[in-house]
Order: C-alpha cells, then structure tokens, then sequence
C-alpha cells in the first residue's frame, strides 16, 4: 500500500491518536495484505468478528473491493470510530457494531475474519468460537484467522509481553487468557475444510500465524 493510501485510510479517523495508530499499523503489519490476497477473488460478504476500528474494511475498500462488510467488536469506542468513518465514506454496505463473541455469532453466509483476539477466549470459547464462525463460512468461502500461536519461541514470549502492555495501557479491555497452538486449529478446523497455517509476522517481533479455512465450493 501507497503512503497516500494509508493517509486517505487514516486521515478519515477524527481522533488524532487513532490516526497516528492506523499510519503506523499499516505500515508495518503485514496482516491486511495477506487477508486481502485470501479475499479478493470473491464476492462473498465478509463477517469481521473482533473488526477494532474497521481498518481490514477500510483497507479492503481502498484496494477496490466492494463486498458488503461487517463488523463485530466488543469495544464501542472503536466502532464507533468506524461507523463515523463508513458514514463520511456514504458506505451503506461497510456496517460496524457493539458486540460480544461470547453471546454468540449473528447469521451469516460467506467469508468470516477473527484477527488478533483468540487470545482473550478461555479455551472452551474459543472452541465453540471458531467452530461457529466455520458454520458461517459459505460453500467456496474462507474463514481467515490471526493468532499468536503457543510454543517454545521467544516471539511467543514477545507476544505474551506485548498483549499484557496493551491491556496495561488500555488499548485493550481484556487482559490475554489463553492462547492456542496450530494443533489447536488443525482439530477445530480440519473437519469444515482444507486448513493451512503459516507465519505472518513480517518486520514485527510477534508470534502471529495466518490460519485459513477454505471450503469447497458447492459442485
């Protein structure tokens, strides 16, 4: 992505420090290129459960693609943030809304994104989680999965550290609770469809794996 790219993207945002944050994110996180490159050949609607600010929708907009997006987060300062931003932009088809996974995952048919909160479900959450958003994913659609994965490394160690600041300095609600390995999704996911997992750190020091599901298209 251009530097003008990521200054539409941010420039949007009334707040000056979610401004600066989006700049920053999007210059060196590597997620939203790969979530892109997952989902720009369909036309599914996509589903963005944990969606913070909206910036994959945002991101995804600005890269040309016009499927409808919703997006999910327990945290209404941040969608609000991104519906203040879908309403400059005229964007009926980008929604954003208060919303706790927990309860539950409203109905939906076509791609589904998690990124970068599975650490914050107790196990047992975050089984029922994925398993539901699986359900959700429509014949020749993906569900998409950020996660730190659990092991031996010192990016996990990093990761761990890094979670405990953000709940520290109150960018996030939630302090981290559990975090699951690639053995964990390879169980959950195999029988919806084909799982890959791969490394998606990029230039940061974190132990952030991509898991895609992809469902075979219906004959």
């Amino acid at each position: 992505m251009t530097k003008d790219q990521i200054d539409r993207i941010s420039s949007r945002f009334p707040s000056r420090w979610f401004r600066n944050y989006l700049r920053s994110k999007l210059k060196s996180d590597p997620l939203y290129d790969a979530v892109y490159d997952e989902l720009k050949g369909s036309n599914l609607p996509l589903l963005d459960i944990g969606c913070g600010l909206g910036v994959l929708a945002f991101y995804l907009r600005e890269q040309g693609l016009t499927f409808p997006i919703r997006g999910l987060d327990y945290d209404k300062r941040k969608t609000d943030q991104a519906t203040h931003v879908a309403q400059e932009l005229n964007d009926d088809d980008c929604t954003f809304a208060e919303h706790d996974a927990r309860e539950g995952i409203p109905e939906h048919l076509g791609n589904v994104t998690i990124l970068d909160i599975l650490q914050f479900f107790t196990p047992e959450e975050l089984d029922h989680l994925v398993t539901t958003a699986s359900d959700r994913v429509a014949p020749g659609g993906k569900l998409v999965i950020r996660s730190g994965l659990k092991d031996n490394s010192t990016r996990f160690k990093i990761t761990v550290a890094g979670d405990l600041l953000a709940k520290a300095t109150f960018w996030m609600k939630d302090a981290p609770t559990h975090y699951p390995t690639a053995e964990d999704f390879e169980r959950i996911l195999s029988p919806h469809g084909k799982v890959t997992i791969s490394p998606l750190w990029g230039p940061t020091p974190f132990n952030n794996h991509l898991i895609v599901l992809e469902k075979q298209a219906a004959p």
